[in-house]
């Protein structure tokens, strides 16, 4: 279990996404409570965009997306559900990934910048990832590159690395694309600090200069990138719209994110900058 995480949080943090039934530490009861925490815990970057300190101090995790109503990004959200599956006997491990999202393919590599869990199980080895923005996975993927995986959103698989590891891709489109490149190696929580840092504090982070929200529905997933909200419905086209003022945006953000931002008086101002240019 995560040094520091109460025995006692799964309590709080089931009613938090719903309530999910578990029946044990197995494969029903994990997609039940990934997919649960996906459409309850929306990922968001808005401490590191109105220049506040993402901590990822279990109590701090507890007390933001559980008790707090707000989510977080990949660290937040994965270091988050790592401590609740071993407080529920899951057999976990924190791997790290490089993300090729959106990037040229002769891009030189990225860090190590995103997290996503291992969890063994009597099936074999699984990943789950609720901290991917805008394809955060709902399901739980086997480990079996090769092979397209179904989740209640898009199809995922993983394909072998050249050198080493595993490719993480999405059917988007219609298109295979590429998130990250992944390998076996555990990390521990000074690896995720030390990026952590760098997402909140380096004047090049696009999280410190725009906003990021993402969070999916059963049947489509939402979307905001600075101004624009799009709606990606799974059985039909996608919808997308400016929003005209920092005002619209903050209403968005509780009504369609279901974001508590009370904790926020200073949001209004800092969204005000996106539309300075």
């Amino acid at each position: 279990m995560m040094v520091g995480m109460s025995a006692a949080l799964p309590t709080a943090y089931l009613d938090r996404i719903g309530n999910p039934e578990i029946t044990g530490p197995d494969l029903a009861s994990l997609r039940r409570i990934v997919a649960g925490h996906a459409q309850s815990i929306p990922f968001e970057n808005l401490d590191a965009f109105t220049g506040r300190e993402v901590a990822l101090a279990p109590d701090a995790l507890t007390a933001k997306l559980v008790r707090g109503g707000r989510g977080g990004w990949c660290f937040e959200q994965n270091l988050l559900l790592h401590g609740v599956l071993d407080t529920l006997g899951y057999a976990t491990t924190c791997l790290a990934a490089r993300v090729v999202w959106t990037r040229p393919a002769d891009a030189p590599p990225t860090p190590r910048s995103h997290m996503l869990v291992r969890v063994d199980l009597p099936e074999g080895p699984h990943l789950v990832d609720v901290g991917f923005g805008g394809l955060t996975l709902t399901g739980v993927l086997a480990l079996e590159p090769g092979v397209e995986q179904a989740t209640p959103h898009e199809t995922f698989r993983l394909l072998p690395a050249e050198r080493s590891g595993y490719h993480m891709q999405a059917l988007v489109g219609g298109e295979w694309r590429t998130l990250y490149w992944f390998d076996l190696t555990e990390q521990l929580l000074a690896d995720y600090e030390v990026s952590n840092w760098y997402l909140c504090h380096h004047p090049q982070s696009h999280f410190r200069s725009g906003i990021m929200i993402a969070r999916p529905e059963p049947d489509r997933r939402y979307a905001l990138g600075g101004t624009r909200l799009a709606v990606h419905h799974l059985a039909g086209p996608s919808e997308r719209r400016d929003l005209q003022s920092p005002a619209e945006i903050r209403k968005v953000l509780e009504e369609t994110f279901r974001l508590d931002t009370s904790g926020l008086p200073d949001l209004e101002t800092a969204l005000g900058r996106l539309f300075a240019a």
